[in-house]
């Protein structure tokens, strides 16, 4: 699917459904609204699945993974070499996200969307190499628009392939030294925040080494001047291939109806880009907390999500979302298991009966 197609596919979520997952909701055995936010978790995830009583059997994070030119400019506590050895951590399974995604249920899949390093072909990843990491988007774009579109549709076909496996829910998740930097210009760009409110500590870094990251991005945006109403010029000049992966992917999910769970701020910007190019995709995604870098939070408010943890995480990888599609699972089973007033022949309140 190209992305053109994929935007006249996506739809927004059918008010209808909605209701009805809250007709059954109100019939449990519970007053009404006691179970909270997994009642609202589930009466959406049902409206996106059009199915009255669903279940969730198989689940995915995908983890996107690409290199950063800008990272020549010492944006990172960490060498950009660390991208490539975690991908191979994420492979023999030692890293957070396969930790988390093991204790709920998911598989982890690896994306190479565009790592500084040639892998075998051999190894049981995604191999959608864009380019061997972007450029330094302190110099001039991180990318072309030819590249960024390719990115993009890449991520679209990616989902389409999991629509054809059957999986019930997925999450989202980033890889790739100096994203942090990429995605706080995405961030200032498009919300029109200033650089040093969205900008955060990344791997760890702080003090100067901060302020340099503040003035590397202003000197990005001021060499590049990116459009804010054209997201693909964004993409394109200061963002990143896993980031464009990611937006391509929010895209395909929204247009094959699978609920998507989002991660931290580098995936929530890589939302923001699919949000800005089709604001229906929003009734897909869930978000799963809100992460200790500054940006994050501005970017849930733009995207009007509220998310469902604060653990004060900031590893990223997909490990907040696993944290997401567990609650996202527990009220989905509510919805499809607890039963019903009638059902267990239990009393209902007396307005309720009337």
């Amino acid at each position: 699917m190209r992305l053109k197609e994929a935007l006249g596919v996506i739809q927004p979520v059918d008010e209808e459904w909605l209701e009805k997952a809250q007709r059954r909701l109100d019939r449990l055995t519970k007053p009404v609204g006691s179970l909270g936010r997994l009642e609202e978790l589930a009466r959406r995830y049902s409206a996106i699945r059009e199915e009255e009583r669903p279940r969730i059997a198989k689940k995915a994070v995908y983890v996107f993974a690409g290199d950063h030119g800008v990272t020549q400019e010492g944006v990172s506590a960490y060498p950009a070499l660390v991208t490539a050895q975690m991908v191979g951590n994420f492979l023999s399974g030692g890293a957070g996200i396969n930790v988390l995604a093991r204790h709920v249920g998911a598989e982890v899949r690896v994306v190479d969307m565009g790592v500084a390093f040639e892998f075998s072909p051999s190894l049981p990843l995604y191999h959608r190499k864009i380019g061997l990491g972007t450029a330094n988007m302190a110099e001039g774009p991180a990318m072309g628009l030819t590249e960024a579109h390719k990115a993009i549709e890449t991520g679209i076909r990616l989902a389409l392939e999991v629509k054809e496996e059957g999986f019930d829910l997925l999450g989202m998740g980033d890889m790739g030294i100096g994203n942090s930097t990429a995605a706080s210009a995405i961030t200032a760009i498009i919300t029109g925040e200033p650089v040093e409110r969205v900008t955060g500590r990344g791997t760890g870094i702080s003090g100067e080494a901060l302020k340099k990251k503040i003035e590397i991005i202003r000197r990005a945006l001021k060499v590049n001047r990116p459009d804010p109403r054209d997201p693909l010029d964004v993409l394109a000049k200061v963002g990143g291939f896993e980031i464009a992966g990611m937006a391509g992917f929010a895209l395909g999910c929204a247009a094959c109806r699978i609920p998507l769970v989002l991660d931290g701020f580098i995936c929530t910007a890589g939302a923001l880009i699919a949000r800005e190019l089709s604001p229906d995709v929003e009734d897909y995604f869930f978000a799963s907390h809100c992460s200790q870098e500054p940006g994050h939070r501005v970017l849930l408010r733009r995207m009007g999500l509220v998310p469902l943890l604060d653990l004060r995480l900031r590893l990223g990888e997909g490990t907040g979302a696993c944290l997401g599609m567990s609650l996202i699972e527990a009220g989905v089973r509510v919805l499809d298991e607890m039963a019903t007033f009638e059902e267990a022949g239990v009393s209902q309140k007396e307005e309720d009966i009337a």
